[in-house]
Order: C-alpha cells, then structure tokens, then sequence
C-alpha cells in the first residue's frame, strides 16, 4: 500500500530557506564561497545525513530488537561527485561501533541497509556500498 510524506522549504533569506518536516525544522543554506550565509547544510549534505540518518535508524532498531550488544554507533556517509551537471555518482556509509561478534554485526548491517528507504531509493541512482570498520575497542 503506498503512503505519502511531505516536507516544505520556505525562504527566509536571500539564499536560506527553512524546511520543515512533522515538527522539526533545519535551516538549509549554501556556503559563503558560493554565494550563501551558510546559515545550515546545503541540500546535497542534507541527502547524506538523510541516508546516514536512515541508515542509523533502522540499525539501532535492528540492534534493540534483537538484544545485541553494540553500542557507541556511528555512522559517517561520504558521496562521490561527478558528471555535468554535477550529481552523485556513488555512497559510501561507513559504520563504526563497539560490538564484540563480527558476525553478528555484519548481519544487524545488512538487516539495517535492506530497511533504509533512503538506500532503497538512492540504490536505483547510483551504487551504495556499506563498510563495517573494525570494531572500537571498549
């Protein structure tokens, strides 16, 4: 069954704009070396916090469901520019964490990349490749 979500961005400067999402807001803005204020993330960032930020969610879900212990998670998205006009071309998300089974967390990695939206949806546009880094010692 499918089902909508909606967001609004509303100017509030000469190059900001405020989005707004449920009851959350976040300024969107360009950097000073491309004719903004910088007053928030550009919306291509926005993409990668939204990617990593799905990615996060559906881990820790992931991890509280299945009693796992993980914990200090961190996620870090890096995306690749190219082509004309500029797009990304491919994702890297990285995840870190303390975790004692390997195995265990390499599962709980593909449980969460399977249920991001966002990773499904940016899948059909470019690659995402998923890198489980060495466990952080506790």
């Amino acid at each position: 069954m499918s089902r909508t979500i909606s967001g609004a961005v509303h100017q509030v400067g000469p190059s900001a704009g405020r989005a707004t999402v449920r009851n959350h807001s976040v300024l969107i803005d360009r950097p000073t070396d491309k004719g903004g204020a910088d007053r928030g993330p550009m919306g291509g960032e926005l993409l990668l916090l939204a990617l990593g930020g799905c990615f996060m969610s559906n881990l820790l879900a992931a991890i509280k469901a299945r009693g796992a212990a993980v914990s200090d998670v961190r996620v870090t998205v890096d995306a690749t520019i190219d082509g004309s006009p500029d797009r990304m071309t491919a994702y890297t998300v990285r995840v870190a964490a303390r975790y004692d089974d390997a195995s265990e967390m390499e599962k709980l990695v593909t449980i969460a990349e399977r249920g991001c939206i966002v990773a499904n949806t940016l899948k059909a546009a470019a690659p995402i490749a998923v890198v489980l880094e060495d466990a952080v010692p506790a």
